[in-house]
């Protein structure tokens, strides 16, 4: 564990991005380092319905998906200590957003050309299962962006970068924009 344990006083991290953005995989790597649990969004849907989210999607479609992954979101927020990373779609309802700002909530920006190449060939994404799906990807990105925006933390993440430099870019933004707040009380004050 590092002397970022507290960092975050117990609060949260939440990341957001598109699909493909690396939330999971980065998620693992900062929770080790603040010394928290781990969650991914999607994950625990499937857990939750018993069926992966390609299903839920064909049988019940989006819309009932996008009611699952609320609710499983309002149970999150009930945890402390945890680095939870979101689905692409999380950001669409603004009720997910009145959760995720119980957090500090940090948005994965990956170039659109980056996405598509580590998507190409991925089948797990209901979304994507269609002839059109590279431009139906950067239609997505664009509407998807403005929400994305309203992140505490905006951290862009180009192609080729390790795992762990982007974590440690992370860890720094975290300092940059938490520690300052939490010398803001002068001497004295309680």
């Amino acid at each position: 564990m590092s002397d970022s344990l507290d960092l975050l006083r117990g609060v949260n991290l939440y990341l957001v991005g598109m699909m493909g953005a690396g939330k999971s995989t980065l998620g693992q790597v900062v929770a080790q380092r603040l010394g928290y649990h781990f969650l991914d969004t999607d994950t625990v849907i499937e857990s939750v319905a018993q069926r992966p989210i390609t299903e839920i999607f064909a049988t019940d479609g989006e819309a009932a998906f996008r009611a699952l992954e609320t609710a499983v979101l309002q149970q999150v927020v009930a945890y402390t200590r945890s680095v939870v990373a979101t689905g692409g779609g999380m950001v669409l309802r603004r009720e997910n957003w009145g959760l995720l700002r119980h957090g500090v909530v940090v948005w994965l920006d990956v170039p659109l050309t980056v996405l598509t190449q580590r998507l190409q060939r991925d089948q797990s994404r209901p979304l994507l299962q269609r002839p059109d799906w590279q431009a139906h990807l950067a239609n997505l990105m664009a509407q998807r962006r403005p929400l994305y925006q309203e992140a505490d933390i905006h951290l862009t993440v180009p192609g080729g970068e390790s795992v762990e430099a982007v974590g440690d870019r992370l860890m720094a933004a975290l300092r940059d924009r938490i520690l300052p707040e939490a010398t803001v009380a002068a001497p004295g004050d309680h």
